[in-house]
């Protein structure tokens, strides 16, 4: 006589990476099991986190940035090709909030420091922001200004736990979580098919969630305004940074959606962030759930209107 389906445990694996403290939930018959299927899903968010690394000189976006300006043209790989034309699309339709160049505002946004960057500084930055002068044929990729960069942190992570649930099903895993710092894809739900109670962390009270939500499949997302941020004379300087003019949104606390994948929800979070007053009326045309906390704290929450 076998298993009935909801005598399968779940194991729980925690590790860091992509600079944040990660956790999978893995359903298995047993410790063995879902020890060797949790290696492989943490060793394919390692290979990931290395491949897009801007800190290490041997990755695909570092060598892009080294050659930002010299008319040099690095090829890419299908998996680089498909997260580029991810990206491109992302450009287009939030008409420049989305953009992957916008990473150099690093260098006079210092939230270690609790320092506020003066408007010359952010402007001397603006000219070498923008996706559309980079050179992309959909095969290589060319950034046609010096100091020019590419920085993949605004999705990777989504990415990444995406791919580990995708390993964990190939590894024969169908029940479990993969959460890459509150980005969590589903691999499927438990053995006896009830979902997952996934929270969302409360953007002001750390340890805290300001709901959860029930998940079997697909992925949720969540960005906000707490996860790096400092306080100066009262305002809240978050590290979400509008490419357009160098400067952090004020608009919402948090932004959660579920949606298909962890990737597309997590661009749809960091987009709505960016939309300001918009933010609503985009998602609700994306068909997709989502969750807000809005900048004096309330909570908004609205799912598709099923059939």
């Amino acid at each position: 006589m076998g298993d009935t389906p909801t005598m399968i445990p779940d194991f729980g694996f925690e590790f860091d990476a992509m600079g944040t403290v990660c956790q999978l939930r893995v359903c298995a018959h047993s410790q063995v099991l879902a020890e060797a299927a949790a290696q492989r899903a943490i060793g394919e968010v390692r290979r990931i986190e290395a491949k897009y690394s801007r800190y290490r000189p041997d990755s695909i976006v570092s060598r892009i940035n080294a050659a930002a300006g010299t008319g040099e043209r690095i090829a890419v790989d299908d998996e680089t090709a498909g997260l580029l034309r991810f990206a491109d699309t992302l450009y287009e339709a939030s008409a420049g909030r989305f953009d992957i160049t916008s990473g150099i505002l690093r260098r006079v946004w210092d939230f270690k420091a609790a320092r506020v960057p003066s408007a010359a500084e952010v402007d001397a930055l603006l000219p070498d922001i923008g996706w559309f002068q980079a050179d992309w044929d959909g095969e290589s990729l060319a950034l046609r200004r010096p100091g020019m960069e590419l920085d993949f942190g605004g999705f990777a992570k989504e990415y990444a736990a995406d791919r580990a649930a995708a390993v964990l099903h190939e590894a024969g895993i169908a029940g479990g979580t993969v959460n890459l710092g509150g980005d969590v894809s589903v691999v499927g739900p438990h053995p006896g098919g009830h979902p997952w109670k996934i929270g969302i962390a409360h953007p002001r009270r750390p340890g805290d969630v300001v709901a959860s939500i029930d998940l079997s499949h697909g992925a949720l997302a969540t960005s906000g305004d707490y996860e790096r941020s400092f306080e100066v004379d009262g305002r809240r300087y978050c590290h979400i940074l509008d490419p357009r003019t160098g400067w952090p949104v004020t608009r919402w606390q948090s932004v959660s959606v579920v949606g298909p994948a962890c990737l597309a929800a997590g661009a749809l979070t960091t987009i709505a962030m960016l939309m300001g007053d918009e933010a609503h009326d985009f998602l609700r045309g994306q068909g997709v759930a989502f969750l807000t906390v809005d900048a004096g704290g309330h909570l908004h929450r609205e799912k598709p209107d099923g059939p």
